[in-house]
């Protein structure tokens, strides 16, 4: 039976644009707007949780180029949130389904039915762990990297939300060396302590090249690079020949609101017979559901650890993305969105 439409919720919504800096609170609004009652065709869906991610600050910049829409000022920001249909008046979903989409950043999402995915409820452990990246770093080095058993394999950023996934779905696909870096020497401890990674650093224990021949003395046979800067520079001098490099984030230019250096004298790319290739997970849903089955068979056996932190309350979520990026979190990390 549906419910009753709610006749306001909160959303948060982008007030001012950071002009070459890094975002504030003060550029986010936390409003109470008008729940519009779902038209023929369409659902109203109550957030339960929703995703933190670093791109989110590329939108937020208002940057050209990006595979997404910019957030607009003034108007609710999106991405990627679970919750459970309270109306529907689309005939594929019912009141009561688990669904993920991209409207996340309000308590109260509507939208055409065919713009909401529905998730088996008991699938996963939790709700908010349909909002995992680790499809993203499977088909990163799936099928943009495509990785063979015992290459070694360095992932930038390894302790964050994807980079922890990678690296540990990098050994269960039989990789033979697994190699991250992070910022902390607590993360570094946790990448090799938890997440069993054969080998860490801290990036800012020197010069991140040193560091790295230190990690991997027989080359690197797949990047997977979250960061850009010279993590990448570093990674592309310590690729072995026809070595793959999967660009799935950005986060040196996120960080600090300034243009990346690039991936330096693309001589070596040419000479190594590199290949580099940027992605996003769009381009991947086909592998849904091999690697949902997957994962939650990687769970069941205590294979992959799944690590979640939890901010509650709307309110909290723009100093916790701020957080986020400042590297204050290890895994994945959510806002829920209901007591």
């Amino acid at each position: 039976m549906n419910a009753i439409t709610p006749r306001t919720g909160f959303e948060v919504r982008l007030a001012t644009r950071p002009d070459g800096r890094l975002p504030l609170p003060s550029d986010f609004a936390l409003v109470e707007a008008p729940v519009p009652a779902p038209a023929p065709g369409e659902v109203l869906v109550r957030n339960l949780y929703m995703s933190l991610d670093p791109g989110m600050l590329m939108l937020i910049a208002g940057e050209s180029g990006l595979p997404m829409p910019r957030y607009e000022l003034g108007e609710a920001m999106y991405g990627d949130a679970v919750g459970e249909v309270a109306v529907s008046t689309d005939p594929v979903l019912a009141a009561g389904d688990l669904v993920v989409h991209r409207l996340g950043w309000r308590e109260f999402a509507v939208g055409r039915g065919g713009d909401f995915r529905r998730v088996e409820r008991d699938a996963l452990p939790s709700p908010a762990a349909h909002l995992g990246v680790g499809l993203v770093a499977y088909a990163g080095l799936v099928d943009v990297a495509g990785l063979r058993p015992g290459e070694t394999v360095f992932v930038s950023s390894a302790a964050g939300a994807t980079g922890s996934m990678a690296g540990q779905i990098a050994r269960l696909l039989g990789a033979g060396r697994v190699i991250g870096s992070a910022g902390t020497p607590e993360k570094v401890a946790y990448l090799t302590e938890r997440l069993d990674f054969d080998a860490a650093f801290d990036h800012h224990d020197g010069p991140v090249l040193d560091r790295l021949r230190e990690a991997a003395p027989d080359g690197v046979d797949v990047c997977f690079d979250n960061v850009g800067g010279e993590q990448l520079r570093a990674a592309i001098e310590v690729m072995n020949v026809h070595g793959r490099i999967a660009v799935c984030g950005a986060l040196n230019r996120q960080s600090t609101a300034r243009p990346d250096e690039g991936p330096g004298d693309l001589l070596t790319v040419l000479a190594k017979r590199l290949t580099i290739r940027g992605f996003t997970v769009w381009d991947h849903l086909e592998r849904t559901g091999e690697f949902g089955t997957l994962f939650r068979r990687w769970l069941d056996e205590g294979a992959i650890v799944h690590d979640l932190n939890v901010i509650d309350g709307l309110a909290a979520a723009p100093q916790a993305l701020l957080d986020l990026v400042g590297g204050a979190y290890r895994g994945k990390t959510v806002v829920r969105l209901t007591s």
